[in-house]
């Protein structure tokens, strides 16, 4: 049998190899993201271990995401550094400048950082064996106006020894010139690095040379850094500060790397998982199909002595090799997809190096666990029913209906697909139905499984009634050749059924992604529509807050009438029901009701700005125990804590499109007390009496063009930009449908081709009467176009469900405009018959070349 079964492998390995190719696409996804994601964390981890210091004293609770949405920066007496460094067992103390909310711009007003989403870093200098770089041109920065670049960003922004910068900090702006450069000696993250003299970092960057960020420390020989970090916490009390290891701050780098790493990770898993999916339809298909042709073969076999569970063991070994050969191949694809990742991150600027890729024990595992389990899976059916083939079989004529069910009746089918149909039906309704986000998500999410089963399940019951409607007008453009492809494709219901339901998954899933994105799209429109009431918004490109400086260059721009500061921070609120919830608040300056019309359920503006208040949302409140004049603790980043008075109640569905959770928002002049540093992060601008709005733009942008990190924005820009950001989620998913498309068209490729072989005699037959090679081209493209059209359809329909539910739990977030693209599911459908018609292309070719006698005599 082993014997049998390594032949009959190597007679089908051109009818397996599209079946293989699923295979190696789904594991080259899994590989790939595993090898990626691991070498990305070993590199980084080895950057932080080999550049952290031994002992760092940071501000209590450092927050660099509160840092990030507010531009403050946490800071620490400079002199601890004295009292540090008097500490028994310290080799060397320094006080370390470093921010991230500066923005360095060369002689064009262009900026020099970078334009990826990395930080600039502006720090002081510090020579140790621990620097993640090195001098390699010029000098060390000496006094006030002297930097030093690293050497990546000057190589990209062409700035060299002797150029001025302009550096827009927090305190103030400031020039310097580049005396000389560093280059790294480990992985460039992709940031710019600044560096000035240690004497007036503090002073440019702070506001104080008695301010640092932190106190590093390096051990003496023989004391470990946990011991150094006890006696430092000895010496200055820990009540204020946070003490780390260099074992500790590494960590703390590198998890605040992970949720980058994840986002890339979950995407190509995504593509991974998409893969399976389709893949094992493929495989389903394609066993399903070669035992219906390998009836009499098998059926010998029983008559010569094989069991049952020879055969089934036969056909689960042929699949188990085609999983070994996918995984293989898979394995290897995949180490060229992470070498690729490597180079595109390169290319943006984290210069990651291919010889240090890392493969661990789990990439293989898991490449041989997922390429073998899917072809097992998706081969136990077909090997069951190989394993039901009686010895008569062999002398049967009408062995391949038996096997391949087309005869069968589809009893079972109905009753699994309709209960499970109706159980997701009902949980999608429930969805709809829902109040609370989490309750309708987590209902959504079942119903739309649930609803994928049912109509994978059901889908050949389906068939005929769906393709007698799709190919109706067949016979009527095409006549008999149109009349038999249509009954081609009907007569097998379950062949039909599993090949569009490959493609059917690809499209359900862009269907209901295209419904919720576009909703959100019109949803934020008729928001921003409602809520925005300024002229011109002004706001970094990065979305993260800007100097006082650009206030005021708006202020001194003639026709510039009402300017409404915002800004953000953290924090965290006591309710009254015990719990704490951390979220970010807005602050607001005077006016705001000219710029932002917000609905309010109980107060105002004025009141909700008015010192030591705050306004939030109703329903918020309303599930929190909370009402108009609660007295809330609150925390703000730094640990300085007060209570504030709730004076406003806004309306939810007007405030969820601008706020975090909770719609939390104050006057600047509390925020200022709790959070003096805070940068603006907004502006909203509107013109003057008098003043048209095309004539202020061009001025605004005049006067801001030293800040090449903002830019203006009217409602219309503002739309586009929110258009933009959900387009970002609706590429992935069509490149997810790309993916699945590629797999549904060798699915196609792969029944066709297998269906002319099963039906070799009697396309002989049907050349011999009289039908033609371009005929027969024809009735096979056409049985393709009928096929996908029929899962495109399948699909859309159960993509439309999806997304009107997935519009109500977004309705549950204040987005409640429903939008269907039309154009979108359109252009799907017509790109099916494309992919119909290119998917039967080699089929009906080698169809069309059969020699005609020969096909007669065909067995």
């Amino acid at each position: 049998m082993l014997k049998a079964t390594l032949r009959s492998f190597l007679a089908h390995r051109g009818r397996l190899a599209l079946s293989a190719l699923a295979v190696i696409l789904s594991v080259a996804f899994v590989a790939g993201s595993l090898i990626f994601s691991d070498t990305v964390t070993h590199t980084f981890d080895r950057l932080f271990a080999s550049t952290a210091a031994d002992v760092t004293v940071q501000p209590k609770q450092q927050d660099l995401r509160a840092a990030r949405v507010s531009g403050s920066v946490q800071t620490v007496p400079a002199a601890l550094r004295d009292r540090v460094a008097k500490v028994d067992g310290v080799a060397a103390a320094r006080a370390e400048v470093s921010v991230q909310n500066a923005v360095v711009v060369d002689r064009r007003d262009k900026s020099v950082g970078p334009t990826t989403g990395a930080p600039t870093i502006t720090l002081a200098w510090h020579v140790t064996d621990r620097s993640p770089v090195k001098l390699t041109s010029g000098h060390a920065p000496r006094g006030a106006g002297e930097a030093l670049l690293d050497a990546d960003t000057a190589g990209k922004k062409h700035v060299r020894v002797g150029d001025p910068l302009t550096v827009q900090a927090q305190p103030g702006t400031f020039r310097v010139r580049v005396v000389g450069i560093a280059t790294f000696t480990t992985t460039n993250p992709g940031a710019a690095l600044l560096f000035l003299d240690p004497a007036v970092a503090g002073r440019e960057l702070l506001g104080s040379a008695a301010k640092a960020t932190s106190v590093t420390a390096d051990a003496v020989k023989g004391v470990s850094d946990a011991e150094l970090k006890r006696r430092i916490g000895a010496a200055i009390g820990t009540g204020a500060y946070d003490l780390k290891t260099a074992n500790e701050q590494a960590t703390s780098a590198a998890a605040s790397l992970g949720a980058f790493l994840d986002v890339i990770k979950y995407v190509m898993l995504g593509f991974a998982g998409v893969a399976l999916l389709v893949g094992v339809f493929l495989i389903v298909n394609t066993f399903s199909m070669l035992i219906a042709q390998r009836t009499r073969e098998l059926g010998l076999l029983r008559a010569l002595g094989a069991d049952r569970r020879q055969v089934r063991r036969s056909v689960l070994t042929e699949a188990l090799l085609l999983g070994l050969v996918g995984s293989t191949l898979g394995l290897a694809a995949g180490i060229g997809l992470a070498l690729a990742l490597i180079r595109l991150m390169t290319a943006f600027g984290m210069n990651l190096k291919a010889t240090e890729m890392v493969i661990g024990w789990r990439t293989p595992v898991a490449a041989y666990v997922v390429g073998l389990g899917v072809t097992f899976v998706a081969a136990y059916l077909p090997a069951r029913r190989a394993a039901a083939v009686s010895p008569m079989a062999a002398l049967a004529s009408d062995g391949v209906a038996e096997v391949t069910g087309g005869s069968r009746p589809l009893k079972v089918r109905a009753v699994v697909g309709g209960v499970v149909g109706a159980v997701g039906a009902a949980a999608l309704a429930g969805c709809a139905a829902a109040t609370r986000t989490a309750q309708a998500a987590s209902l959504l999410g079942l119903g739309v499984a649930l609803t994928l089963i049912a109509t994978v399940v059901a889908g050949p019951l389906l068939v005929r009634p769906v393709i007698r409607v799709l190919g109706a007008a067949l016979p009527t453009v095409f006549g008999p050749v149109g009349r038999m492809s249509q009954r081609n494709a009907l007569r097998n219901p379950r062949r039909t059924g599993a090949t569009a339901a490959a493609l059917m998954v690809g499209l359900a899933l862009v269907g209901g992604m295209s419904v919720a994105s576009a909703s959100m799209s019109a949803s934020f429109d008729q928001q921003i529509d409602k809520n925005l009431g300024a002229d011109f918004i002004v706001q970094n490109t990065n979305f993260v807050p800007f100097t006082a400086k650009v206030r005021d260059a708006v202020l001194a721009t003639h026709g510039v009438g009402r300017v409404v500061p915002q800004r953000l921070t953290q924090i965290a609120v006591r309710l009254p029901n015990g719990s704490q919830v951390r979220t970010t608040a807005t602050g607001y300056g005077r006016g705001l009701d000219d710029v932002v019309h917000i609905s309010y359920a109980q107060g105002g503006s004025g009141a909700a700005l008015a010192d030591g208040r705050l306004a939030m949302d109703a329903g918020f409140a309303r599930n929190h125990g909370v009402r108009v004049g609660s007295v809330l603790p609150v925390e703000f980043p730094g640990g300085r804590r007060t209570e504030l008075t709730v004076a406003a109640l806004t309306d939810q569905d007007t405030t969820q499109g601008f706020g975090a959770q909770g719609g939390l928002f104050l006057g600047l002049a509390t925020l200022a007390k709790y959070v003096p540093d805070a940068q603006d992060s907004v502006l909203y601008v509107n013109a003057s009496p008098g003043t048209r709005t095309q004539d202020l733009r061009p001025r605004l942008e005049r006067a801001l063009g030293p800040f090449p990190q903002v830019q203006v924005r009217n409602q219309g820009d503002y739309k586009q930009l929110v258009h933009d950001q959900i387009a970002v989620l609706l590429y992935l998913v069509y490149a997810l449908l790309g993916l699945a498309i590629v797999i549904a068209v060798l699915g196609v490729v792969n029944t066709l081709a297998l269906s002319v072989v099963e039906r070799t005699r009697e396309i002989g037959l049907l050349r011999a009467i009289g039908l033609g090679r371009r005929q027969l081209r024809r009735m096979i493209r056409l049985e393709s176009v009928v096929i996908a059209v029929f899962g495109a359809v399948l699909g859309l329909a159960l993509g439309l469900v999806w997304g009107v539910c997935m519009q109500q739990v977004l309705a549950l977030r204040g987005l409640t405009s429903l939008a269907i693209p039309w154009t979108t599911i359109v252009a799907v459908v017509l790109g099916s018959v494309v992919v119909g018609v290119v998917a039967a292309l080699l089929p009906a070719l080698r169809a069309s070349r059969m020699n005609v006698l020969a096909a007669i005599a065909h067995e």
